[in-house]
């Protein structure tokens, strides 16, 4: 119906300008255009997340598909949860190493990572790095993997945190929560 709608309307605009008439040919591709460039569009952000998540296997060390990422932004920082869909000790076990690396690495002001997996910078970084001595990056192990706890009382470095989680979450279509006040509790796989 709306293709229908679009093309009668596209038809008028032509009529009304002193088209000439195989111009009504250009005019119902034009009506459809809007169609097949979302597609395009659709298809070009499935192959950057296809990137994505085979850049994240390389960094991680787990194929990401059949692993379940959260981001949670919590009061006082937030937490970054990994772990396997399924009981994969070795994937657990890699799982496990990249956390406590990246916990590592983050309290360092690296964020390197993180950078080769998203293909850019990653928002809330920088400033992470420059306020790293006020921020406490603790790894936990989780049933089929692990979590990162993030925490801070400096107000700038908590804007910090809540973007860079905000972006993992899009970035990564995972889960989490995007307001503070939730527990540190793990989300139950």
């Amino acid at each position: 119906m709306r293709v229908a709608v679009l093309l009668a309307f596209s038809l008028a605009a032509v009529a009304a300008c002193g088209g000439q008439p195989g111009d009504a040919d250009a005019a119902a591709s034009a009506a459809a255009a809007p169609s097949s460039a979302s597609s395009t569009a659709g298809a070009e952000a499935d192959t950057a997340f296809a990137a994505l998540q085979e850049r994240g296997r390389e960094a991680m060390g787990v194929d990401q598909y059949t692993s379940t990422h959260f981001f949670d932004s919590l009061e006082d920082g937030g937490r970054i949860e990994l772990q396997r869909d399924e009981d994969d000790p070795e994937g657990t076990a890699e799982i496990r190493r990249h956390l406590q690396h990246i916990a590592e690495a983050f309290a360092r002001g690296d964020f390197q990572i993180p950078a080769f997996v998203h293909a850019q910078e990653v928002p809330g970084t920088r400033v992470m790095a420059e306020r790293r001595d006020h921020i406490t990056y603790t790894f936990r192990e989780l049933p089929r993997g692990g979590e990162v706890r993030i925490t801070t009382k400096d107000p700038e470095a908590l804007a910090a945190i809540h973007e860079f989680l905000a972006f993992q979450r899009m970035d990564h279509r995972a889960g989490g929560h995007e307001h503070a006040g939730h527990g540190a509790g793990g989300h139950g796989h």
